[in-house]
């Protein structure tokens, strides 16, 4: 397998006008029943998007073609199930793999909609749960809907961390970029797979577990930023790199979903949701994570009074170390997956935590490609709120675990705080628009 994916990877790189047909046509074989058990597509994608990333496709059209690839295997398992209905069984392949089929069916019969978005970041379950779908007749506009936003977030998830790569070799960076990059990436790598390890060997110090990880890589950063200059120049170089007037003007609407105002109100409207509900222990860990992390974020900026970046016309006069709406982004959003976890198994958990993971990780990336961040600040933000979240689930979960919320309390919470987010992301704001020119 190595040697045909270094004869296929030598190929397009001498034959890059077949680039994006290889990027759309392996997004949809990593999606297509059946076929994408059996393809290693995650691994062929990142090494797809490592060649586009080095000087061959943009990002915006990389992510594009990754997104209807992966759009139109969905579309195909769909339909294939909706034809067959439970005759797909009768296939060869599945006779002598009952299993198959047989997770995938129960997966989706236990939890419905919700499985289509979750199970994406899945492996095993990704390419069968749209024929699923379809095998039991859901709806196709309820079906295409869950599609459009699923394959969007698969698609950043799997193609930015190879393309990044492909454009870091292509760019002259810093001489010491790699050796600082490589060891903030294998801080991260290890505090992530020791976090999911406890969590999926239930045990029940797996939040004190995340605590003390990311208190310890945030003390690090505190300490070692300094050292890192070589890391910031040399990534904040290469999103700028990057910059559109069509990027730009996304990345100031998804920025906005961070601001001080509109985090604001949506935490005030969860925790108000969570109390009207009467879910008290669960308003005590939404309520005591947000503030817990706004307070702790302001006390680090006056503590370290970091400079911002050099790149605005007109630079910001706060402080920049760590990211206050990466830290924010992260907070909200981990509740919500914490929340939405409850009552669940490991796996789905860790699931619903990096589904949740993903917006905030949109919003903390917007910083950097506007200039107003340095990366580092942005990953302080983003382990001081995995902290603060974790040890405010281990504080509210000491006598007895958090209960899962009720069906009726998210059909309150989810449409109320997406309705308020959209609102503040839609309204117009053309100050705000003027505020990340760059030079």
């Amino acid at each position: 397998m190595s040697a045909w994916l270094a004869g296929l990877t030598g190929w397009l790189t001498t034959n890059p006008e077949w680039l994006g047909l290889a990027v759309f046509l392996l997004a949809c074989a990593e999606c297509l029943a059946l076929i994408g058990l059996l393809v290693p597509g995650i691994v062929l994608l990142f090494g797809i998007s490592v060649l586009a990333g080095h000087g061959v496709l943009p990002l915006g059209k990389t992510l594009l073609l990754a997104y209807s690839g992966g759009l139109l295997g969905d579309l195909i398992s769909y339909g294939l199930g909706r034809r067959f209905h439970q005759n797909i069984r009768r296939l060869p392949v599945l006779r002598h793999h009952p299993e198959w089929i047989g997770q995938a069916e129960m997966y989706f019969l236990r939890y419905g909609l919700i499985s289509l978005l979750i199970g994406r970041f899945i492996g095993p379950l990704r390419p069968m749960l749209p024929m699923i779908a379809g095998m039991l007749s859901m709806p196709f506009v309820r079906f295409a809907a869950v599609s459009l936003l699923g394959a969007a977030g698969w698609a950043v998830a799997y193609v930015v961390p190879g393309w990044a790569t492909g454009a870091a070799l292509h760019l002259t960076l810093p001489q010491g970029f790699w050796r600082e990059a490589a060891l903030v990436a294998i801080s991260l790598v290890l505090l992530i797979g020791l976090c999911v390890h406890s969590c999926l060997g239930e045990r029940r110090r797996s939040s004190a577990v995340a605590t003390g990880l990311s208190l310890a890589l945030l003390l690090g950063l505190f300490f070692g930023w300094p050292h890192l200059i070589e890391f910031d120049q040399g990534l904040l170089s290469l999103v700028q790199a990057q910059r559109s007037a069509g990027l730009d003007a996304a990345m100031q609407l998804i920025t906005r979903l961070g601001d001080f105002t509109t985090q604001l109100a949506v935490g005030l409207l969860l925790s108000g949701l969570l109390l009207l509900t009467r879910q008290w222990r669960a308003a005590l860990f939404a309520a005591s994570t947000l503030l817990g992390t706004a307070l702790a974020n302001g006390a680090l900026k006056h503590l370290v009074a970091r400079l911002r970046p050099e790149i605005l016309l007109e630079p910001l006069n706060s402080f920049s170390f760590p990211s206050g709406h990466s830290s924010a982004a992260f907070a909200f959003f981990l509740v919500l997956g914490v929340l939405a976890g409850r009552g669940q198994a490991a796996r789905l958990r860790v699931s619903w935590l990096v589904l949740a993971s993903l917006p905030a990780l949109a919003i903390a990336g917007s910083r950097v490609y506007l200039g107003v961040h340095w990366p580092s600040d942005i990953l302080a933000g983003m382990l001081l709120a995995v902290a603060v979240c974790a040890c405010s689930l281990l504080l509210v979960q000491r006598q007895q675990v958090l209960p899962a919320l009720p069906r009726n309390v998210w059909r309150l919470i989810l449409p109320a705080v997406l309705l308020l987010l959209a609102g503040f992301v839609l309204w117009p704001q053309p100050l705000a628009l003027t505020m990340y020119r760059y030079n």
